[in-house]
């Protein structure tokens, strides 16, 4: 089975003696947690300072600074690119009372990180962007072979979230609320055995439903289209299935993950009542 993208470590930067030992007490907090694969970096007075950090940045790596908001601000803001691609970054004072998401608060999940962070931490985030106030509504999309094992379906759903987690620590399976494929797989056995281990309800959705969302795909594959008469089916049917609940469009949390027999995405959508 095909390995799935492995996310960069998290960087924590700290300054002081003081930060040292909050960032210590972070990885020690998170190591212990079970079933946990996040790896974390700590660079204490890092030299130099800024091509550390923006090296790190580059390279995608989530970043928590215990230091002020502006060493972090003239550190990176020549190399933003957008709020959609730009990993998260955290600022946390140094006694760890505040953890404020600087970058990609919604889009990237900084705001949700922070939460989570803060919780562990018995500290206030502080959120500054606008957000929707209520819980997102998550659906996971699912396509496969005819005849693939439920077990290929499992390993690679919990592979799948457990990345996603890492971005969007709210996310649990228990909070997918809808499993979906397209309507050639209302019969599949090992799809109908891992949604009822699940205890979620399978929707399905003609091609001609799924093809209303293809400008969303990640990637639109000729191959499936000639199969199945749309150009993918798990995101497409992650974010139709999502929109179903809410009355509202969706989003793609996490684009199409394979393996050698199955695929998956998971959608988030909000309900007409949540706040911006």
């Amino acid at each position: 089975m095909d390995s799935l993208a492995i996310n960069p470590a998290i960087a924590i930067i700290s300054l002081t003696d003081e930060g040292k030992a909050l960032a210590e007490r972070i990885i020690a907090l998170h190591s212990s947690e079970e079933a946990s694969d996040q790896r974390y970096l700590h660079h204490h007075k890092p030299k130099p300072f800024s091509d550390t950090v923006i090296n790190l940045f580059n390279n995608n790596h989530r970043l928590i600074f215990i230091c002020s908001t502006g060493i972090v601000i003239r550190t990176l803001a020549t190399h933003l690119t957008d709020k959609y691609r730009d990993p998260a970054v955290l600022v946390l004072d140094q006694q760890g009372k505040h953890v404020i998401p600087l970058l990609s608060g919604h889009e990237g999940g900084a705001n949700e990180w922070a939460r989570s962070l803060a919780s562990s931490l018995g500290a206030t985030a502080v959120i500054t962007s606008a957000e929707k106030y209520t819980q997102p509504v998550y659906t996971l999309g699912i396509g496969c072979d005819r005849g693939c094992p439920v077990e290929d379906i499992e390993l690679l759903v919990e592979r799948s979230l457990s990345q996603l987690k890492q971005k969007y620590p709210d996310v649990e399976k228990a909070s997918i609320q809808c499993i979906a494929s397209i309507d050639l797989k209302a019969d599949e056995v090992g799809l109908l055995a891992f949604c009822k281990k699940a205890s979620i309800n399978l929707e399905v959705f003609p091609a001609t439903t799924l093809r209303t969302v293809e400008d969303q795909l990640s990637y639109k594959s000729d191959i499936v289209f000639k199969e199945v008469g749309c150009y993918g089916v798990a995101e497409a049917a992650a974010l139709i299935s999502a929109s179903a609940v809410t009355g509202n469009n969706a989003e793609l949390v996490l684009h199409k993950q394979k393996s050698k027999r199955a695929t998956c995405s998971v959608a988030r959508s909000y309900k007409s009542g949540d706040k911006h």
